[in-house]
């Protein structure tokens, strides 16, 4: 399949969701950097303002499969949630993570991998949660909106 039957299929240019998935990048960044506190009104901001955003775009836009849309915007947010918290892993860790019990004798290196891998498939899964959330979100408003447009 090509992007243009895909862009065709979702009635959106694939690139306006990955543009639209990097809304949530600089919360990340500055989470990651330690220069924004959870529980601060500017981290609120950082992280309800792109949803909102993302919801809002895909309604006012009459996006033929918001839910689709959303769910990929999530992903794509997932993937670039994944590759910031990669390339800042040893700026956001203080110390090298160490596991215990049957795993505490392994080499640093391997602990790395997979700490590294799961923190990689675990940003990806959230970013897919997070966009069938909001692609839920989205779907019912479209349905609420259509509602009150045949009432």
């Amino acid at each position: 399949m090509t992007i243009h039957k895909i862009n065709d299929y979702l009635g959106i240019p694939v690139l306006t969701l990955l543009l639209l998935s990097l809304l949530g990048v600089p919360r990340v960044v500055l989470h990651d950097l330690s220069m924004v506190e959870e529980g601060s009104w500017i981290n609120s901001i950082l992280v309800f303002a792109p949803i909102i955003i993302w919801i809002l775009f895909i309604v006012l836009k009459k996006v033929e499969k918001p839910f689709l849309s959303l769910l990929l915007i999530g992903f794509f947010y997932g993937i670039f949630l994944a590759i910031v918290h990669q390339i800042l892993w040893t700026t956001a860790l203080d110390t090298p993570i160490q596991f215990g019990g049957n795993l505490s004798d392994l080499p640093q290196s391997a602990v790395n991998i997979i700490a590294r891998t799961f923190a990689f498939f675990s940003s990806v899964t959230t970013g897919i949660v997070l966009g069938a959330i909001t692609g839920a979100a989205g779907s019912l408003v479209n349905v609420i909106k259509k509602g009150f447009k045949s009432a």
